[in-house]
């Protein structure tokens, strides 16, 4: 049934309609896109600051990331870590002037295999934004939900009070344990679920209901309420914004630019279809995952086991591509190049 020019004016936005029931995030490092868009957080990764640091208008933060390394000294290695890790915190320090929430920052995806360099390191940025003079209440440090990532997730929590964000998640096992770990946020990855599917079976499109990636994240968000997990489920990686109304009532879902602006055209009716008062009566059951239990229930999830891998490569591939423009800017210059 079409809805009367009269009536589309006073129906609110999609967008703003999703605002009453999720809180919603920018999944972007494009400062003007969280200003137009007004999302409480926003979420950065490696992807999202590469093509960031790319654009003109933000040269000033890498001359400054690049100043800042520079000025630490140590070996070549060293001097790009440091301004590597300055350039994630300046982009994150710039976001936080224009949300009123929080902002989450990637611990480099090469140390998704070494809990411990993952703890040394989110420790380090949240040290860097201390210097800055932003609290850790407004940070929440991303580390993938391998095993070790988890359980640096745990400790950064309990030991140091510092919020994470477990990203590249896909399989139940791993929304289970980062629950047990008693993490702040996960980030279940919808579309990454669906583009799986779609390369990999026979079925090439889904009603958002049907989507596998929508369903992933509501038996996990049916989960966590029933048995009352503090862990807020974000779904992360849209591919179209049938997914997201899918979701709407979903604690967090963050979003990118591009979809953000479909949301705010469209003046349809959104109606929740996640409510916590479902979940409490879903019949679902609760496990427990020890390490070999975990590793054995995700390594029966080829999906999961292929995206994670897959989405550590990928990140772990920009990473080494931001190191590369840094060394450039650090190096060329007196290399006489």
């Amino acid at each position: 049934m079409s809805v009367s020019p009269v009536k589309r004016q006073k129906m609110e936005s999609a967008l703003d309609q999703l605002k009453h029931y999720t809180t919603v995030v920018a999944d972007t490092g494009d400062f003007n896109a969280i200003e137009e868009y007004k999302p409480l957080d926003a979420t950065t990764n490696p992807s999202l600051i590469l093509a960031a640091a790319q654009m003109p208008a933000y040269q000033k933060l890498m001359d400054d990331a690049v100043a800042y390394g520079k000025k630490l000294g140590g070996s070549e290695e060293e001097q790009i870590r440091n301004a590597s890790d300055k350039l994630f915190v300046l982009f994150g320090a710039e976001i936080l002037k224009r949300i009123p929430g929080r902002v989450s920052t990637e611990v480099d995806a090469r140390l998704s295999f070494d809990k411990e360099g993952m703890i040394q390191r989110a420790r380090r940025l949240i040290d860097l934004y201390k210097e800055a003079g932003i609290g850790k209440d407004r940070i929440l440090i991303k580390l993938s939900s391998t095993w070790e990532g988890i359980q640096a997730g745990k400790v950064l929590e309990a030991e140091y009070g510092i919020h994470c964000n477990m990203t590249l998640l896909f399989s139940f096992a791993q929304a289970v344990a980062c629950a047990e770990a008693g993490v702040t946020l996960i980030s279940p990855f919808v579309g990454r679920i669906l583009d799986w599917y779609v390369a990999n079976g026979d079925k090439k499109t889904y009603e958002p209901s049907e989507d596998p990636g929508v369903k992933s994240v509501t038996k996990i968000y049916n989960y966590y309420k029933k048995f009352g997990y503090k862990t807020i489920v974000m779904g992360a990686s849209f591919r179209n914004t049938g997914e997201i109304k899918a979701l709407t009532g979903c604690d967090y879902l963050t979003i990118s630019p591009k979809l953000l602006a479909e949301l705010s055209k469209e003046h349809v009716k959104l109606t929740p279809t996640l409510s916590v008062k479902e979940a409490q009566a879903c019949d679902l059951e609760k496990i427990h995952l020890d390490e070999k239990a975990f590793r054995w229930h995700h390594n029966e999830d080829q999906m999961a086991v292929e995206k994670l891998s897959d989405g550590i490569r990928k990140f772990a591939a920009d990473a080494v591509k931001l190191d590369r423009m840094l060394k450039e800017r650090m190096f060329s210059a007196e290399n006489g190049k």
